[in-house]
């Protein structure tokens, strides 16, 4: 009898009728660009319909005959099974016990392209890779020889691919139902560069004969002169323009993303005036480079906060705007799109957003074991109000508030860290001004914590491993893991507690310097009068242009 096993799946992502601008963005930094060695991939899983949890898959040796049933990443459909290899490897999130860590943006590209009939959608095929693969070449080759076995329904995607040593980007685009399988192209960054991709093909021409910095499917061109994309010649191709042509929306809502990050991250290696009708989406000619070379080693914290991006002081910038209100909002509800008097119009899509479901930055460091070296910094909802934690790919069990199964999109869990910092996001979004800096100061005081106790971790674990006692850092490297996150959740909700009784309808209580609240002075708990801050000034004058007339006094 054949065994057959199923990935825990969840909804997760976008679906495929929902449109790109609502998805994800990725940043890869080589370790020749980080301060510390490491190669570093972030990711921010977005969607309306996708519950933050931290996916677990220990390693397992398998039974010859095995199947493993594939049910698609972003709405649960059974889509068929696949031959199961004999041992998969530990996997936490998107990174595996081998230091392996990929993820993803989807950019769509032709419609047509799209098979109905594939069985290996690009969310099943990142975490079985991910089981099956121990380097990013390895991966390259695994994914590869999965698409062409399997067929892949899903839309174009975007892949960022990383070991120790090296970091890629690979696109992979489906052939329709015109042939089986899929077409691709994957570039090494350099090391001492950055990329960054955000729902929009990125590749452009590419060397034809340069397998060390260069891989490609044998068809790639021939299938777009097959299909009518292409008729010029072979070095002339280029993957994004014939799979994925852009548009206003994928350059305004996608790459405007990739252009913020690289003028946080890169310094004088990326000139942002130069791009920027690039971004607005008013020049498509002009385009980015594919990565660049930032002027400064960059930091894992440095990562984590482009992730929390609103465009701040650029010309993109929507804090001040009217559709900010009084509290500088750096976020506009859906839809994104819309129309007066005929004109079309849009809000702007920053790296941070509201429907966020999970997202991370993992680091793969080579210079310690694969035990201890394979971490990622995780978190769950809006990136810009809240913090990661550093959980080790080789735990015996993730935290108890990011299992799988505990609560989900139309559940409430109250031990779920997903539903805690959404609490805590809501309320900032109502006074962001006032709020959100009072976040960040504990967002930033708890990552500085986990960046020096994670040092003084490591060192512990790695003495415990070279003394032979690995099952004993293993069971080290979890509860610390399961504390460190204890200890996030049991300060947010007392967070989420002291924000409601300081701005509580809208008041903002006195306080003393040591941050306790100011009573009246009659000693019956009742506090000194609250202070109303003055609204801004434009936001005030547009009220008046539209409903002076009726409010004015006489």
């Amino acid at each position: 009898m054949k065994h057959f096993t199923r990935i825990a799946l969840c909804l997760l992502l976008m679906a495929a009728a929902m449109p790109r601008t609502e998805a994800c963005t990725n940043i890869i930094v080589t370790k020749g660009a980080s301060v510390d060695g490491s190669c570093m991939i972030s990711y921010a899983a977005d969607s309306h319909v996708l519950y933050g949890e931290l996916y677990f898959h220990p390693s397992r040796d398998w039974a010859p005959g095995s199947m493993l049933s594939i049910y698609d990443w972003d709405g649960g459909t059974y889509r068929g099974e696949i031959a199961q290899v004999p041992h998969t490897w530990q996997t936490v999130g998107n990174i595996n016990e081998h230091q392996l860590i990929i993820g993803e943006t989807t950019f769509g590209g032709r419609e047509e392209l799209v098979d109905p009939s594939g069985v290996m959608d690009y969310g099943s095929l990142i975490y079985i890779t991910l089981q099956r693969a121990r380097t990013a070449r390895e991966a390259i080759r695994t994914m590869d020889a999965l698409l062409q076995k399997y067929g892949y329904p899903s839309e174009g995607e975007s892949f960022s691919i990383a070991d120790t040593e090296e970091c890629w980007i690979m696109e992979v685009i489906g052939k329709g139902t015109i042939e089986k399988g899929a077409v691709w192209v994957a570039i090494r960054i350099p090391d001492g560069y950055i990329c960054a991709h955000a729902n929009q093909s990125r590749i452009h021409t590419f060397p034809l004969n340069d397998p060390e910095n260069c891989l490609y499917s044998k068809d790639v061109i021939s299938f777009a002169r097959k299909a009518g994309y292409f008729d010029g010649k072979d070095e002339e191709f280029s993957f994004c323009d014939t799979y994925c042509p852009a548009d206003f929306g994928g350059l305004r809502a996608c790459e405007a993303r990739v252009w913020s990050a690289f003028n946080l991250l890169a310094g004088s290696g990326f000139d942002a005036d130069k791009y920027l009708d690039f971004a607005m989406g008013h020049n498509k000619t002009n385009k980015m480079p594919l990565y660049v070379k930032p002027d400064e080693k960059i930091s894992v914290l440095d990562v984590a906060n482009v992730m929390r991006d609103h465009f701040e002081g650029t010309a993109l910038d929507f804090s001040n705007d009217l559709g900010a209100g009084p509290h500088h909002l750096p976020y506009r509800w859906r839809p994104m799109r819309w129309s007066v008097d005929g004109e079309r119009y849009v809000f702007e899509r920053s790296i941070a957003t509201q429907q966020t479901g999970f997202w991370f930055v993992a680091q793969a460091r080579g210079w310690l074991p694969d035990e201890v070296g394979a971490v990622t910094w995780f978190g769950v909802d809006d990136a810009a109000t809240s913090a990661l934690t550093p959980i080790y790919a080789s735990v015996t069990a993730v935290p108890e508030c990011f299992a799988e199964g505990n609560g989900d999109m139309m559940t409430y869990s109250p031990t779920s860290a997903f539903w805690l910092f959404n609490r805590v996001a809501h309320f900032a979004y109502l006074l962001y001004d006032r709020v959100a800096p009072e976040i960040r100061t504990h967002i930033d005081r708890y990552e500085a914590d986990n960046l020096r106790l994670l040092k003084e971790q490591d060192e512990k674990l790695v003495r415990m491993i070279d003394n032979g006692n690995a099952s004993y850092a293993f069971d080290a490297m979890t509860e610390w893991c399961s504390g460190r996150t204890k200890l996030l959740c049991n300060e947010w909700n007392e967070l989420n507690n002291y924000l409601l009784v300081k701005y509580m309808d809208g008041n903002v209580k006195h306080q003393a310097e040591d941050g306790s609240f100011l009573d009246n002075g009659a000693g019956r708990r009742i506090p000194k009068n609250p202070m109303h801050p003055a609204f801004p000034e434009h936001w005030l004058r547009a009220i008046v242009k539209e409903h002076g007339e009726v409010i004015k006094e006489h």
